[in-house]
């Protein structure tokens, strides 16, 4: 099986759409469906800070869910989106809030749609994704080697948030350690959740989240090949938060 995964969409619809065009995938169905079986990836952070949250998680419900076309692992504004939807006390901000205000404006049945339907796509998900005999293992914040075939607390924090320390930058995200620098794994890992503004590939991890929402681009790696394959983003929707790692 060939695979395209997806790093963080947030909102950004037109990117993806343009983004599964430039790989080859036809929109003739409403879904991206691609004429040699290459599966879509999405490595989690579907929503918030973009325009069009409610429409990616739309179209990667009817890809994961309905047809069983695609994969999807959860990140961590999908965590906070699931919790919103469950009605638990979440604080609407960090993107959330474009998210709900597009949830607000649709009519109560819609509203009971969409939030049906993520919570469907969220509770199947997998922590993480083993593919291909486990050659490639793809998350949302990455995951050591020790912790692949884990689903303790420990490995659910890693692989929503990444390694983090407890220490916050001043802008108020948290400090993570580095942990692509010491991976010795065998699979092929590839992960998003911290906005680089190129592919950032050590280790056999790649880190494909080029900050789309923040006016960079919107990448997918194609596997097993290992290219890359981006889109620039049609805007900045927010204020640009690369990390220099």
């Amino acid at each position: 099986m060939k695979f395209d995964i997806i790093g963080d969409i947030h909102g950004c619809f037109e990117e993806f759409e343009l983004l599964t065009k430039k790989l080859g995938y036809i929109w003739e169905s409403g879904i991206p469906k691609h004429s040699s079986q290459r599966r879509l990836v999405f490595v989690g952070d579907l929503a918030d800070r973009g325009p069009r949250s409610l429409d990616v998680i739309q179209i990667v419900w009817k890809l994961v869910v309905k047809e069983k076309q695609a994969h999807y692992c959860p990140g961590n504004h999908c965590n906070k989106l699931y919790r919103y939807f469950l009605g638990n006390k979440v604080q609407i901000t960090h993107g959330l809030e474009t998210t709900v205000a597009e949830y607000e404006a649709l009519s109560s049945d819609d509203q009971q749609t969409i939030r049906h339907r993520f919570i469907e796509l969220y509770e199947q998900a997998p922590l993480y994704l083993q593919l291909d005999q486990n050659q490639l293992v793809v998350s949302h914040a990455g995951i050591r080697e020790d912790y692949i075939g884990r689903t303790d607390k420990k490995v659910k924090t890693f692989v929503l948030y990444g390694d983090i320390t407890g220490e916050k930058h001043e802008d108020g995200s948290p400090v993570r350690r580095d942990w692509s620098k010491h991976y010795k794994g065998k699979s092929i890992n590839v992960y998003g959740h911290t906005p680089v503004k190129e592919p950032r590939i050590l280790n056999r991890t790649f880190n494909i989240d080029t900050g789309a929402v923040f006016g960079g681009a919107l990448t997918a790696l194609r596997y097993p090949e290992l290219e890359t394959v981006s889109v620039p983003s049609s805007m900045p929707y927010v204020k640009e938060k690369f990390r220099t790692i």
